[in-house]
């Protein structure tokens, strides 16, 4: 029995990843709202390495439309803007020699739907991701069955299998859900 509990454990860590996974990629997609996590992979040259934005100056959002970056060197600045600039966010950087603001636009309508997309393929990744998972401790069941496992503990693993599964799915749909509705409120 301890080894049907140890190949549910398996699959559902395997899930809880797909769901950080979708958490991350969300994240970085742009919902007309300030979000600080939209600069997580901007990467800056600082003294010979390329490190995190967030590790040469304070990033912070002020406001609702705005992302605010104070440089803790001031030798920085040209090289916050260069990477922004050359990033995918599509934001072009104002400096007034303190502080880098972003001013995040209103998304259109068509940026919207399009972001909305966007979301739906990053949320079947994490579904696809989650079956294999499933599949995964489905085929280790079936195999702990051959090397003696009885068959009613192998349907019992199913059965919570499947739960686990469905519990995984359903929570992809809801962080779905809230995504779109944030992104598709103006």
């Amino acid at each position: 029995m301890a080894e049907v509990k140890e190949i549910i454990s398996n699959a559902e860590e395997a899930m809880e990843m797909a769901v950080m996974y979708l958490d991350e990629q969300f994240a970085h997609i742009r919902a007309g709202k300030a979000n600080t996590r939209i600069l997580d992979g901007i990467r800056v040259d600082s003294y010979g390495q390329k490190v995190p934005l967030n590790n040469v100056a304070s990033v912070t959002t002020p406001d609702a439309r705005t992302i605010a970056i104070k440089p803790w060197d001031k030798s920085m600045f040209r090289v916050i803007e260069k990477a922004i600039l050359d990033s995918e966010v599509g934001i072009t950087p104002e400096n007034n020699g303190e502080i880098i603001r972003l001013g995040i636009p209103p998304l259109t309508e068509e940026r919207r739907k399009s972001l909305a997309k966007q979301c739906s393929k990053e949320m079947e990744t994490a579904k696809v991701s989650i079956r294999n998972a499933r599949r995964d401790g489905l085929n280790d069941l079936k195999k702990a069955q051959k090397e003696g496992l009885p068959e009613d503990a192998e349907k019992d693993g199913e059965a919570k299998l499947q739960k686990v599964h469905d519990k995984y799915i359903k929570k992809v749909e809801d962080m779905m859900a809230a995504k779109e509705k944030e992104i598709m409120t103006v």
